[in-house]
Parts: C-alpha cells; sequence; structure tokens
C-alpha cells in the first residue's frame, strides 16, 4: 500500500469538499428566494447557517493541508489497492466533513433538540450515499434548520449521485490512476463494458448528470417552484436522493404534472448513462434493445398495474385515476431508490406495501445513479440459477452464460454474483439481529382495541424495513421508518449501523469491507 499516495489523493478530496461547501454560503441571505411566502428582511439573514458552512470549509482546507502535507513527493502508481482504498476511505471523509455544517450551524432535530454527533454523521452520509433518510423534524422552520444548510444539504446528493471520486475524476483527470479509482466507485457488475462505450472518460458521466441536474431545474422553476426549491429538488431527484425542502416532500406541491415529470426524470436517473450517452448520440434503437433496461421497464410496468388493481381492490386510493398517478410515483421512487413521498404508503393494503418492501431489493440499472442491488444482478441471478438447475439432472451439458446475445466470462460471473447477493444476505440479517437488540420495545408497541387489550408488536417488521431502506439507499420504509416518520427516534448506536449500511450500498460493500481485512493494507 502506498500511503504517501493515498495521503495525497484523500487531500485533493478534502480540498473539493472545502470548495463546493461555499457554494451554499450564498443561500444564506434571503434575497435569493428560500420561500415565496417570506418577506425579503435584512435581519433574517442566516448568521449560524452562514458561519457553520464557513467554518465547515475551513477545517475541510486544513484537513485537506495535512493529508497533501503527508502525501507531498509521493511517487510511484496507483494500483487496484489503493484506488479501493481511496473510494472507501473518501467516503467516510465525506461522512465526517459533510456532518461538520450540521454541528457547527446550530442544526436542531427538533424544537427542543440540538444534532448530535450521531444524527449529523447520519443526515451527512444520507445524502452522500442519496439514502435520502433524516433524523430532521421541521424542514420548513429556518429557526431550527437553516435554508443555507438545507441547500448543503442537498448538494450532498448532487455530489453523491455523481459520485465524489467519479466527480474529481472529471474535473482533474488523474490519467490511469483516476480511471482505477471512477471504477471502484460506479455501481454495477459491467463497469468495463460501460466504461469502454464511454470512452473511457468520467467526463461524459459527469456531463449527461449536470445537464440533466440543469435541465429538470429549469422546468421546475418554470412550473412555479423557487429557484431554491428547484434546485434542491432537481440535485433530489436525478440523483435518486430524496431530500426536500418541505415536511410533505413532493407532496407539498400537489401538483400531477410535478409528479409525473419527476417521474420522468426519476427513470432517467435508473437507466445506465452509458445508454443515454448512446442515446444522446442517436442510437435510440440500443435503448429499446438493451435487455436489463427492458426489464427494469417491465417491473415499472407490472409493479404498478399490481398496485393499482390491489389498491382499487383495498379502496386505498379515491378512484382511478389517482391509483394511477400515486401507484406509478410510489413505484418509480422506490425501484430507483430516490425515496419521495407523494402518498403515505404505509397505509396501503398488506400486498401492495409487501411489493414496494421487495422492489427495495431490486433498484435501478447499473452505471446509473440509483442505488439497490441493480436489474443486471437479478437477470444474472436468474439465468444462473436456470443452468445450474439444468446441470443437476444434465450434468455434462456445458452450457455458457449469455445475456443479450453476448457470451460473458461463466466462472468468474457466476462467482462475483452468488458472492454479492450472500453479503447483501449475511449484512442484512446480522444488521437485522443487531438493531432489533439495541433497540428498545417501547416506540414499536402499539395497543390493539380488542376485549382482551392484547398489543401488537412491530418491531421486528418495522426494523426490517429500515435495514433494508439504508442498505439499499431508499430511505423511507414501513412502520416508524415510514413516509411520513423519519429516522429521529433510533438509538445513536443505530444511527451509526445505518450510517454504515448507507455508505456498504452506495459502494456496493466491496470498497468498505477491504478496509476492515488486515492484509489488505500490507505494503506488498
Amino acid at each position: 500500500m502506498n500511503y504517501r499516495l493515498l495521503s495525497r489523493m484523500l487531500g485533493i478530496i478534502c480540498f473539493l469538499f472545502a470548495i463546493t461547501m461555499l457554494f451554499s454560503l450564498p443561500w444564506a441571505h434571503p434575497s435569493l428566494g428560500w420561500r415565496k411566502e417570506l418577506d425579503f428582511r435584512p435581519t433574517n439573514f442566516e448568521w449560524s447557517g452562514f458561519w457553520g458552512l464557513l467554518g465547515s470549509s475551513l477545517l475541510s482546507a486544513i484537513v485537506g493541508g495535512i493529508f497533501w502535507f503527508y502525501g507531498r513527493g509521493a511517487a510511484g502508481e496507483l494500483f487496484r489497492k489503493e484506488a479501493m482504498a481511496t473510494v472507501g476511505l473518501s467516503w467516510m471523509l465525506a461522512t465526517v466533513l459533510g456532518a461538520l455544517p450540521f454541528l457547527l450551524s446550530g442544526t436542531m432535530r427538533d424544537a427542543d433538540t440540538p444534532v448530535s454527533v450521531a444524527d449529523a454523521l447520519f443526515e451527512s452520509q444520507s445524502g452522500f450515499s442519496t439514502t435520502g433518510a433524516t433524523i430532521l423534524t421541521d424542514l420548513e422552520d429556518p429557526e431550527l434548520v437553516p435554508h443555507c444548510i438545507l441547500f448543503w444539504r442537498s448538494s450532498t446528493h448532487f455530489l453523491g449521485g455523481l459520485g465524489i471520486v467519479v466527480l474529481l475524476v472529471a474535473i482533474l483527470g488523474q490519467g490511469a490512476a483516476g480511471k482505477a479509482m471512477a471504477k471502484a466507485e460506479i455501481t454495477g457488475p459491467n463497469k468495463d463494458s460501460a466504461y469502454s462505450r464511454m470512452q473511457k472518460t468520467a467526463g461524459v458521466f459527469a456531463t449527461i448528470y449536470v445537464l440533466l441536474n440543469i435541465v429538470l431545474a429549469l422546468i421546475y422553476f418554470l412550473s412555479g417552484m423557487t429557484i431554491f426549491d428547484a434546485l434542491c429538488h432537481a440535485f433530489g431527484t436525478l440523483a435518486t436522493g430524496g431530500f426536500s425542502t418541505y415536511n410533505a416532500s413532493l407532496g407539498k406541491f400537489d401538483s400531477p404534472w410535478i409528479e409525473y415529470l419527476t417521474v420522468v426524470f426519476m427513470v432517467l436517473a435508473g437507466t445506465n448513462f452509458a445508454l443515454l450517452l448512446l442515446v444522446a448520440m442517436g442510437k435510440v434503437d440500443r435503448l429499446f434493445k438493451d435487455i436489463e433496461w427492458q426489464i427494469y421497464i417491465a417491473i415499472i410496468s407490472l409493479v404498478t398495474l399490481i398496485v393499482i388493481v390491489f389498491g382499487q381492490y383495498s379502496s386505498d386510493f379515491e378512484n382511478l385515476l389517482a391509483a394511477f398517478r400515486y401507484g406509478l410515483f410510489q413505484v418509480v421512487s422506490i425501484i430507483t431508490t430516490t425515496g419521495y413521498g407523494t402518498h403515505d404508503f404505509d397505509r396501503w393494503n398488506n400486498f401492495g406495501r409487501g411489493v414496494l418492501i421487495v422492489l427495495m431489493f431490486v433498484g435501478g440499472c447499473a452505471g446509473s445513479t440509483g442505488g439497490g442491488m441493480k436489474v443486471i444482478r437479478h437477470v444474472l441471478l436468474a439465468k444462473i440459477l436456470r443452468l445450474e438447475l439444468e446441470l443437476s439432472y444434465r450434468p455434462r451439458v456445458v452450457r455458457p452464460l449469455r445475456i443479450g446475445g453476448q457470451t460473458l466470462d461463466d466462472v468468474n460471473l457466476r462467482k462475483q454474483i452468488l458472492v454479492y447477493f450472500g453479503l447483501v444476505g449475511a449484512v442484512f440479517a446480522c444488521s437485522w439481529l443487531v438493531l432489533i437488540t439495541v433497540e428498545p420495545d417501547s416506540q414499536w408497541t402499539q395497543v390493539v382495541n380488542t376485549s382482551e387489550g392484547n398489543q401488537l408488536d412491530h418491531k421486528l417488521l418495522d426494523c426490517a424495513s429500515a435495514i433494508a431502506a439504508t442498505l439499499h439507499n431508499i430511505g423511507p420504509g414501513l412502520g416508524v421508518v415510514g413516509p411520513t416518520a423519519n429516522y429521529a427516534g433510533f438509538a445513536p448506536w443505530s444511527k451509526l449501523l445505518f450510517v454504515f449500511l448507507m455508505m456498504l450500498g452506495r459502494l456496493e460493500m466491496f470498497s468498505v469491507l477491504v478496509l476492515f481485512l488486515p492484509a489488505f493494507w500490507r505494503r506488498s
């Protein structure tokens, strides 16, 4: 392990954070139009948020300077181990540095409780990992959460959606080292092919991503949002994050046009950016021929139909039009791991809620900003299981693993897919057992009005929902973490567990888990 080279890269990333924090400073001034209902008064200038962000930027620069000083003059090439270490440690640094503005600004979790260290780390990682889960209970009171801090909160979505290291590579290049780091951070099992189609440059990802954000923010603004709200919600949509500037999320606007528009851009954000590049180049047919995108759209269509049918049968919606509007939005929001809410799906029928829980384990396409396990992995798993079943009764048959007419590296890919699904299952089970052990029972016990006076305990289901929602970067789950609730009630240790899970989900585990292996840090 080349520690000096690693330290220099981390220093550059710290400087990047120091600079990006400064872009949130102007939003401390009310003349930029936080809310239409707020009048401009000079006394409304948010000094606490301004000094909190400025101090956080300065501290980030100091930390970056320390890393840079140690890594000055570093020689050698950044190999795979250094690239993975840079990605994993940069996301840990992001969590800590991104939490500073919440702490130094005096942001309040609610009217009586200031944000704790665990709260700030949770909110920071939730933003960078594009999970969108929150511990803040009132986003609309500037006395509790300054608007410049709200903008920084949404900015973490913008940075994390593209990828912290991918953004660095897009700006500074870094040659072969940059390619190695970007490949360690891009999600999905087909990274190499995506990269070759994208001319081996992170700048293409960045260009598409930034342009989509600009277009969506402009349309939001023309649809009646303030500039502040338009930018924040564009960041949350294209990063598939879900942070909003309102307690009711996008439901605050109660606009079918805004909701359908958001659905379109969430679908785009959950699509492989390599395919979006091909569409921009006029090769639209490549999009419709892609097997992963076909199944991605098929899942959205089928699950939406199921939600509508069972929702109408169970009277979850007022009418068929409302069922389509809210059903489609929530299905797309969950499968793309955006997590926006326009309807309380925790009140839907059991089958409808169960389908949404299953969607949490699917996710968007590889090479997209969407989290989750990725559609392509489920396609590959289904094909692998079919081949294994055939081998059980035809052991001498040799049948290659194919997808989209291409023959894949059978042995390596089978191992990677099976190991990944095994890791997800193991992490989910262990985290769930830890959570139900450390969390008190009181907040999950609800009194049921029966003649016997029994009580119903939802702890097991709600904790499982919270684990799935954070591990797969969804945000809202069921029960105490439903679309109208948040994660504020969890114990500090539980929030730190969620921080770890969100990071695992965003980086697909390997770049984080290897950091805990002693052999990984040896110089050989």
